[in-house]
């Protein structure tokens, strides 16, 4: 993916507007170059059971460590949005592409990609705003948009669940067997043993081991969701026919929202250790199939490349 050559060429009262040069990331400046690290990946999938399984088995858990190479390259120049109800805008933003693997398994995911920052508007009604679009070769697209903030010291990490609730009802979940280690089943793919009780219960607990020796002086914090209008207006899932299934029978796995927060970390030099930028997120998709939502959460703690 190189683009080196490549720049968008708006209008000129876009760009007397908005200004041109990297500062204009702001706060996905330092975004650009490639990041390396591991991570959790935990998916809930949909089962399609033929005898001699249970008609009842619908569900099959899959539990990854992985390595990931997350890469970004910088768009060159403003890209122009058009507007009616207000007077253009530029965003400026960086490309991506994602690619996870299992540490035993191999590949699981790829996804290109674009991570824009927002200028202010008037009409929506909006501060500046950061936006993710992805897209997932499974056949998922996805837009999520959301706000920044930058803080001294580390992030705040707080809990995740995989635990499955009634669709548009979270308060009642639903417990299955499959996410406790201790009960065997044929229903679950586990590749190493380092997958513990505890990441189980709470992937976010990945996160939190990773950083419990370091001293962070920065955080940036980038705070992502499909779900309008929280936390902004903007966002949206969509999915292949396949996916979303059928007016009548329901979805196969329709991937109906994401949140997302991504932590751009400065880590203070240690001993010989020098300085670095160190990238951390947690991602939450929900799968609806069969009445419920399957919460598919993945994490990653990354570090930049010099």
């Amino acid at each position: 993916m190189d683009l080196t050559n490549f720049s968008f060429h708006p209008l000129a009262v876009a760009a007397l507007n908005q200004g041109t040069g990297a500062s204009n990331l702001g706060p996905l400046a330092d975004l650009p170059g490639k990041w390396v690290g591991k991570g959790f990946n935990q998916i809930w999938r949909p089962f399609h059971a033929t005898p001699p399984v249970p008609a009842t088995q619908d569900r099959f858990l899959e539990l990854n460590l992985t390595d990931e190479t997350l890469e970004f390259e910088e768009i060159q120049g403003p890209i122009p949005n058009r507007g009616f109800l207000q007077g253009d805008i530029s965003m400026f933003g960086v490309t991506y592409l994602q690619k996870v693997s299992d540490l035993v398994a191999g590949g699981i995911h790829i996804e290109p990609g674009i991570w824009a920052s927002v200028p202010k508007t008037t009409n929506p009604l909006e501060s500046e705003t950061v936006a993710r679009l992805a897209s997932i070769p499974h056949g998922a697209t996805v837009l999520a948009q959301g706000t920044s903030l930058s803080v001294n010291g580390p992030p705040l990490i707080a809990d995740a669940s995989i635990t499955p609730f009634v669709i548009g009802n979270p308060a009642r979940t639903i417990s299955f067997p499959e996410s406790d280690l201790a009960t065997p089943t044929q229903f679950r793919q586990l590749t190493s043993g380092q997958i513990t009780q505890p990441l189980v219960d709470n992937p976010n607990s990945f996160l939190a081991a990773a950083i419990t020796s370091q001293t962070i002086t920065k955080t940036t914090v980038l705070i992502i969701s499909t779900t309008a209008p929280s936390p902004i207006s903007g966002g949206g899932t969509d999915g292949t026919a396949f996916l979303q299934g059928s007016v009548i029978a329901g979805p196969n796995a329709s991937p109906v929202a994401m949140n997302a927060i991504f932590w751009i970390e400065s880590v203070a030099a240690e001993g010989t250790d020098p300085a670095f930028l160190q990238l951390q997120y947690t991602q939450t998709v929900l799968l609806n199939f069969n009445g419920l939502s399957w919460p598919h959460v993945s994490v990653a703690t990354l570090r930049k490349q010099i």
